[in-house]
């Protein structure tokens, strides 16, 4: 269904003073109409409820057959259908409650890394001290282990990875000793010239004690000939390819670094007493009351110590591409990332959904909690009443046992919960952020149906994503991914719902305006601004395996092909299929 043209013109972005909010706003004044590009709007007149047992990718995605079809035990590793953000990092500079404020800032950081936590920090005797574990940040640290790390300089992380016997081994922040000291790292990204750099130093004697890409980074620092401390750390990282936001620590000094294309955020911030504090979203600089100051920029390097802070540049930076997920997705809505609002973004994604793929509706509901500011702005933008469709359970752990008599669609049911009273006889608009694999949605779809649902139409608030990320979010293969498989249309008769429409990815760009150059897409249009040149690139930045078993190439399930060995010409095709532009 082809939709009229009409012209958008650039958000303007008022002019900033220092005693303004430290961000650029995507919301003038006046807000503009949005611009109706011509779309594939996939609908139809007829309800397509589609109880598909035979999921054409099921051969793909359905890593563990020991269970049927629609039986979920671990249900957030399959049911979960999105990507994932791996880490979050922390670090404070100058706080005699460091430690305690590094352990608030990853709780505002949760959402990143769920699976494990840790805090390094250097006690009075110039000791560097690590508490680190598995599970959230309020299951790893009480009052005992908080009191285990005085001082005031830390670091901290939280993290998302496989699940497995030797998870712990991973967890960071990692601490290595050299010759010189002491030296602790939490890094936010991948690397994909790993496999090349862990190869060249296990040649030069080397000794691995985990599987994580960050551990080469230490290895790099105790082996350099550089001098001084800091001029090791650049000796290192420019050896370094792909996406890293880092902070490090040493007996004194507190060391923030962001790769050349900051893929990754990383925010610096100040607290009332002067202590410094960099994380990777200003969220966690609200929870410990920091005061925003800036990004640290692309290709930057920080040194935090007794004489202040003093900026390096790493290396000619060329021109920044940072990952445009942070604000589809990742972000909590009241983060600025990027120097943008993450929940004005939201609210202006929805808004050109409403104008370029509208729909008769009564009501517009999101998929909890990530499509929510979206549908808000797809509703305020179509007039129609945004309400609370589908309720999210937050108490739900990850392993549940299922009653013998088989129930349908087991895990979306047990973290989603619809409402009939909001759904029976309605046509839904039901916003979310992303389809990744579509098997999350078609059980939403049904679900919602099930409810009472007269029609669902799905709006997607980003758009199709059909290739692999190799900078730090774990992503499935592009076979797995369904928009690299199969067309809006095909996508909409997998899912069962009425009509389907993605975010055209010219409209986000146009969004941007003259910032779209300095956003990385790859995710959807398969072009890589670092192209991964290894055979096998992680997917994942650490790993269930401890790195002393076996070879690299042994590692299961945390290895994706890298796209020089994929068919290339298969997801341009794809692309073509589910563009809008």
């Amino acid at each position: 269904m082809a939709a009229t043209a009409s012209n958008l013109s650039p958000l303007s972005k008022p002019p900033l003073s220092n005693s303004q909010k430290p961000h650029k706003t995507l919301l003038p004044k006046t807000l503009p109409k949005p611009s109706i590009f011509s779309s594939n709007i996939s609908r139809t007149h007829k309800s397509h409820l589609v109880f598909a047992s035979k999921n054409p990718i099921s051969d793909v995605i359905s890593a563990n057959k020991k269970y049927p079809d629609d039986v979920f035990v671990e249900y957030e590793a399959d049911d979960d259908d999105k990507p994932r953000e791996e880490c979050g990092v922390v670090g404070i500079y100058g706080d005699s409650e460091a430690a305690r404020l590094c352990y608030l800032a990853l709780h505002a950081l949760q959402h990143r890394g769920q699976e494990g936590a840790g805090i390094v920090a250097v006690n009075n005797n110039n000791v560097l001290q690590s508490v680190t574990g598995v599970g959230l940040v309020s299951e790893v640290f009480n009052e005992s282990k908080l009191d285990q790390l005085p001082g005031d300089l830390a670091i901290g992380h939280v993290r998302y990875s496989t699940a497995g016997s030797s998870m712990l081994k991973n967890v960071q922040p990692f601490v290595a000793g050299y010759r010189f000291g002491s030296v602790g790292v939490a890094h936010n990204g991948n690397l994909v010239n790993y496999q090349k750099l862990r190869a060249m130093l296990e040649d030069n004697g080397s000794i691995f004690n985990t599987s994580s890409d960050t551990e080469v980074v230490l290895h790099l620092i105790a082996t350099s000939k550089a001098r001084p401390f800091l001029l090791r750390i650049v000796d290192a990282c420019e050896k370094l390819v792909g996406a890293y936001s880092m902070v490090f620590v040493t007996e004194d000094k507190l060391v923030a670094v962001r790769d050349p294309y900051g893929f990754r955020p990383l925010v610096m911030g100040r607290r009332s007493n002067g202590a410094v504090v960099f994380a990777s979203e200003t969220c966690a600089l609200d929870l410990i009351e920091a005061t925003y100051e800036r990004e640290v920029s692309p290709g930057e390097v920080l040194i935090v110590d007794k004489d202040g802070v003093q900026s390096l540049c790493l290396m000619p930076h060329p021109e920044p591409k940072q990952c445009i997920f942070e604000h589809i997705y990742f972000s909590l809505p009241n983060s600025i990332v990027f120097g943008r609002s993450v929940y004005e973004s939201r609210h202006l994604f929805g808004e050109i959904l409403a104008t370029e793929a509208p729909v008769d509706c009564d009501v517009v509901i999101a998929v909890p909690d990530s499509g929510v500011v979206a549908a808000l702005g797809y509703a305020a933008k179509a007039g129609v009443p945004f309400q609370q469709g589908l309720i999210r359970s937050h108490y739900v752990g990850r392993t549940f046992i299922e009653p013998s008599q088989k129930i349908r669609d087991f895990g979306v049911k047990l973290k989603l919960s619809p409402v009939r009273g909001v759904l029976e006889g309605k046509r839904v608009v039901v916003v979310d952020d992303s389809i990744v694999r579509g098997t999350t949605s078609s059980k939403i779809v049904r679900m919602l149906k099930e409810a009472g649902a007269k029609e669902v139409h799905m709006r997607i608030a980003s758009p199709p994503i059909i290739a692999s990320c190799y900078y730090g979010v774990d992503t499935p293969s592009s076979e797995e991914l369904i928009s690299n498989r199969m067309n809006v249309e095909e996508i909409r008769e997998f899912i069962g719902c009425d009509s389907l429409a993605f975010l055209p990815l010219n409209s986000l760009k146009h969004l941007l305006g003259n910032e779209s150059p300095n956003f990385c897409y790859a995710c959807f249009s398969g072009k890589y601004p670092v192209e991964p040149t290894e055979l096998k690139v992680k997917k994942v930045g650490d790993f269930m395996d401890d790195g002393l078993y076996g070879s690299i190439e042994s590692l299961d399930g945390g290895w994706v092909q890298g796209p020089g060995s994929q068919n290339l010409e298969k997801v341009s095709g794809a692309q073509k299929l589910s563009s809008f532009s």
